[in-house]
């Protein structure tokens, strides 16, 4: 009987990661519409990468700090 719950114990984990990984790769292509970007979806990754421009700018544009 001790045996039947060790061997319970041992397949408990890799069919729960077997089971994990089927969850998440059906999750995934259930619907791959949504993934299309609109104008908007456009406009603010444009203003996104606008900012992250000026901020590269701003910081090379400081000294650097001197190192502890």
């Amino acid at each position: 009987m001790a045996t039947v719950f060790y061997t319970l114990a041992v397949l408990a984990c890799p069919v729960a990661m077997g089971l994990m990984m089927f969850m998440m790769m059906r999750g995934q292509n259930k619907n791959p519409a949504s993934q299309a970007q609109g104008p908007a979806d456009r406009a603010e990754v444009d203003a996104l990468r606008a900012e992250i421009e000026a901020l590269k700018a701003d910081r090379a544009a400081q000294p650097p700090r001197p190192q502890p």
